[in-house]
């Protein structure tokens, strides 16, 4: 599982090696941060964000722009804990994934020069197209969820930005704790270094 800076940059990657494989690029962008929308909308489980194709690959003949970006979400947090686990990430971090949001964040903040039109796709993520929202979601829920990410990304991540996008999500009670274990693996190159060659080998 990854958060949504390094779902932005992981889709960067593939537009650039894929150039013409997506018909409209900012949707593609805009689906893929949308799945962890569950996190603060009413109705939404894991299973109906996660789990929503059938297989779990790179085909996207079919889908919409923006189905297509949830696609490759779901996609992208499979493959980057095959990559974790093939680096020996989680034996390294001694915590068996169980401060996995600790390096979700950390991997946002190393990755957030990689992509370069920030601005742009503020913009765009507070004024979201109307786009097929699953059954039992709430336009208002879509709209807040994309003016929290997009306050996220408006900048490269800080401890208190990343405190902010963290205290918007109930899924997250303690973010004092997450942050010092943020801290931590900063500290740690090889940590780092791993984090960083997750996007090397993504796509």
């Amino acid at each position: 599982m990854a958060s949504q800076i390094s779902h932005i940059v992981y889709a960067k990657k593939y537009l650039e090696k894929y150039p013409f494989s997506i018909a409209n690029k900012d949707e593609f962008l805009l689906g893929c941060v949308f799945p962890d929308i569950r996190r603060l909308a009413e109705n939404l489980t894991r299973k109906g964000t996660h789990r929503a194709f059938d297989p779990v690959d790179l085909d996207f003949r079919g889908l919409s722009s923006f189905r297509a970006g949830w696609k490759f979400h779901i996609y992208c947090d499979m493959r980057r804990e095959e990559i974790l686990n093939s680096y020996g990430f989680y034996e390294l971090t001694n915590d068996n994934g169980k401060f996995w949001q600790a390096n979700k964040m950390l991997e946002d903040e190393l990755l957030y020069d990689v992509y370069n039109n920030w601005e742009k796709l503020v913009h765009y993520f507070n004024h979201a197209p109307a786009v097929e929202l699953p059954k039992g979601l709430s336009r208002q829920s879509f709209d807040l969820w994309y003016a929290i990410v997009a306050k996220y990304i408006e900048e490269k991540p800080s401890d208190k930005s990343m405190r902010i996008f963290l205290s918007k999500q109930l899924l997250f009670k303690n973010a004092d704790v997450i942050m010092e274990r943020v801290d931590r693996l900063r500290k740690n190159k090889e940590v780092t270094g791993i984090l960083r060659k997750v996007m090397e080998d993504i796509v």
